[in-house]
């Protein structure tokens, strides 16, 4: 297991060598998380939980400029799982269907044998939540998703918060919400038949540009989030583990996006 995981970070430096050379002091995760805000700190704000691009604190202020406070936490109960497909991959042109190489990552519900590491970071409430609940425009963000409010573990301290998650949803709830005009927009008009019915055995697959920019998302932020995000995420049939996909797969790594996407798909 640390042989692979050692050619897996050979590779990875061999990938990306010409950006860290132009990144000569990498910083340690000590260095990158914050500490947690105190309660007062904390007004007019919300907590965001991120498991797969929002690792990356590069990646997060892509969507969130103005973040706070990122650091790491532990989600416990839920499961990080590649287990539907994404609209937005094909739109991009990164989805490939006759490989069904076409997943994004959620988490779900899973009981006390599982956790994963997480970033931790607040945002203002302004066009996050109206009343307690996703505004429009977060939900237009998020828009396959249900947005909860679960119980987190900060790493620093030990302390037990709350922050909103990014959890696997249906397609009734999908379509109660956006219709069957936008499905079949999003969706269907890709050969996509089904956002979250996909079956266990379905052999659906990772979307490699998004997975390898997972990877490299969770490798900045230190050996322990990477650790974790090989061990505690899984395919669609929730027995697999990454780490024995990358083994099986070690060209994943060498996906690199197309130029137009370089910088958001790169960790």
């Amino acid at each position: 297991m640390n042989v692979v995981r050692s050619i897996l970070g050979i590779l990875y430096i061999s990938v990306d060598s010409l950006a860290f050379q132009m990144r000569p002091k990498k910083l340690s995760t000590s260095k990158i998380m914050a500490a947690a805000p105190t309660p007062s700190d904390m007004r007019d704000t919300v907590t965001v939980l991120g498991f797969g691009s929002l690792l990356s604190q590069r990646s997060s202020k892509t969507t969130f400029p103005d973040l706070e406070n990122f650091r790491l936490g532990r989600v416990p109960k839920y499961l990080r799982v590649f287990g539907h497909p994404a609209s937005i991959f094909f739109q991009r042109g990164i989805a490939n269907l006759k490989t069904l190489e076409i997943s994004s990552l959620s988490a779900e519900y899973a009981g006390k044998d599982s956790s994963f590491i997480c970033s931790v970071f607040e945002v203002s409430s302004k066009d996050m939540m109206e009343n307690g609940i996703p505004s429009e425009a977060f939900l237009e963000r998020e828009e396959e998703f249900d947005i909860v409010t679960v119980p987190y573990v900060e790493l620093q301290d030990g302390s037990t918060r709350e922050g909103i998650l990014c959890t696997a949803s249906t397609d009734d709830k999908y379509l109660k919400k956006w219709g069957q005009e936008r499905f079949e927009k999003d969706y269907v008009q890709y050969g996509v038949q089904t956002v979250w019915g996909w079956q266990r055995d379905s052999g659906l697959k990772p979307c490699p540009v998004y997975l390898r920019h997972c990877v490299l998302a969770a490798r900045s932020m230190g050996q322990e989030c990477y650790d974790s995000f090989v061990d505690d995420t899984y395919l669609v049939d929730r027995k697999t583990p990454l780490l024995t996909y990358l083994e099986q797969n070690p060209q994943i790594m060498l996906t690199e996006p197309p130029p137009e996407l370089a910088e958001r798909y790169g960790g």
